[in-house]
């Protein structure tokens, strides 16, 4: 019997624990098909506000700047060379590399002995030459005097042969005495004839004399020149460059030995696209006698000049674009030749234009404006000019308008956005509000906040103000904008 009534109970005990299985796997059951078959919980979506930059377009009258990069050159630069050779026998203390020289200085003295031995020779052959002249007019003057006998001679030999034929018709002459007279005649005619020759000759000799003396002078003058030649002088006020010669050196004629260059008179060139060089333009076609202002950075300190436009390069060049434009400066303090430059030129003035950041204009050419709603709208806009970060637009009709300075990815024509003018005084912060939540808001967000990616201790921090009976309002928004994203 006590075996019997153990069995029993033992039964029963298993049967009990066997029903308490059976009804705790029903639960488990039934609370996973509930959770599988539940609809997940939403939040209420809420629409994104984006803060954005805004300015305002108010049209103005501007001179756009043009800005190029240049090159100062000097207006007056001379090459020497020296147009003898020879060894330089003295050169002065400024002949030297950025030495400054005055007008009418020496420079250089090269040695004079071969220019003076040839003025020398010259000068004798001079001596010569006058000797020559001297006895040529003597020669004439002795070949007149002859002339003038031998004229007289005829003349008296054609009174004889007059007085023998005369005698001869009175019948007291002969025939032969007439004979003799006449050869005397003819041969004082041709005595006359003689003297005629060689004072035609002398003259000759004369006009020979004159033309070596004139070979002798102009040689002569080449001989002075060359011997003066032999000192080298400034030709103007300036600063000397690429001096390679020095005392005790040799030369060979028009052998480049430095360079002259005056440094007041400075001008840049630089080069400019067909397009800007088109803005340049007259309406005749002429170029723009526009100012500039060159600015040379020197160790962080801009050395700045004014100027004028004053030409424009005759050719393109092979290979090249654009134009290019030479500026002469009115102050060259500081600058030198070779020196690289940005230049800034004034283009004409122009109107009812607006300048705008750059970042406020796309690649479309259109701006982001702010509507009604604080909602953009695409606005096309007329690109007239880019001045650095800022770009110049047409803007007749849209004078007051709001628009975005400064675009990004996120936005775009329809998004709701809230204006922010840069630089304008805002107020004082106000002190957080706080709002009471409901139990089923609380709960949710405390279960936001205890399944998100939070730091430790900012998901306590904001814990600790959830479970407060007032919550800052500005943390409740923005946890609820972020569970609504």
């Amino acid at each position: 019997m006590r075996f019997l009534r153990r069995s029993m109970v033992g039964i029963f005990l298993l049967s009990v624990t066997l029903a308490l299985f059976a009804w705790a796997g029903s639960l488990v059951y039934g609370a996973v098909q509930a959770r599988i078959n539940a609809e997940p919980r939403s939040f209420p979506q809420r629409e994104r506000v984006l803060s954005v930059n805004v300015v305002t377009i108010t049209p103005e009258t501007i001179t756009p700047e043009l800005r190029v990069f240049g090159e100062l050159r000097s207006r007056k630069t001379l090459e020497l060379r020296p147009s003898v050779g020879g060894t330089i026998l003295e050169a002065a203390d400024s002949f030297v590399e950025g030495g400054t020289v005055h007008a009418g200085d020496v420079l250089l003295r090269i040695d004079p002995v071969d220019a003076q031995s040839a003025l020398d020779r010259l000068a004798a052959d001079l001596s010569d030459g006058q000797a020559e002249e001297r006895d040529a007019q003597r020669a004439l003057a002795l070949a007149q005097d002859e002339l003038a006998a031998a004229q007289d001679q005829a003349t008296l030999r054609e009174s004889a042969l007059t007085r023998q034929r005369d005698l001869l018709d009175r019948g007291v002459g002969s025939a032969s005495a007439v004979e003799t007279a006449e050869l005397a005649a003819s041969s004082a005619r041709q005595a006359v004839l003689s003297r005629r020759q060689a004072i035609a000759s002398a003259q000759a000799r004369i006009d020979q004399a004159a033309t070596r003396m004139s070979r002798v002078a102009i040689n002569l003058a080449e001989a002075e020149r060359a011997l003066s030649n032999t000192e080298i002088r400034a030709a103007f006020d300036g600063t000397l460059a690429d001096v390679t010669v020095s005392v005790g050196g040799r030369v060979t004629a028009n052998e480049r030995i430095g360079q002259l260059i005056d440094p007041t008179l400075l001008e840049v060139t630089f080069r400019v696209s067909t397009s800007q060089y088109a803005r340049l333009l007259e309406d005749d076609g002429t170029l723009l006698r526009a100012p500039i202002r060159a600015t040379l950075d020197v160790a962080g300190v801009d050395l700045t000049a004014t100027g004028m436009i004053t030409r424009e390069g005759a050719a393109v060049g092979e290979g090249l674009t654009g134009r290019v434009i030479f500026a002469t400066l009115d102050s060259t303090i500081g600058f030198r030749p070779g020196d690289f430059v940005t230049v800034a030129i004034d283009e004409p003035a122009l109107d009812n234009v607006a300048r705008l950041p750059a970042t406020a204009l796309a690649a479309d050419g259109s701006l982001l404006v702010v509507g009604e709603g604080d909602r953009l709208r695409e606005v096309p806009v007329t690109l007239m000019r880019r001045q650095g970060n800022d770009v110049v637009i047409s803007a007749p009709e849209l004078t007051g308008l709001t628009v975005v300075a400064e675009r990004s990815p996120l936005l775009g024509a329809g998004i709701r956005v809230r204006p922010i003018v840069p630089g304008a005084e805002t107020s004082a912060p106000a002190i957080p509000k706080t709002i009471a939540l409901d139990a089923d808001r609380r709960a949710r967000l405390i279960a936001f906040v205890q399944e998100s990616r939070m730091p430790d201790e900012a998901k306590t921090r904001i814990l600790s103000q959830l479970e407060q009976d007032e919550v800052p309002s500005d943390v409740v928004t923005r946890l609820e904008g972020r569970m609504g994203s």
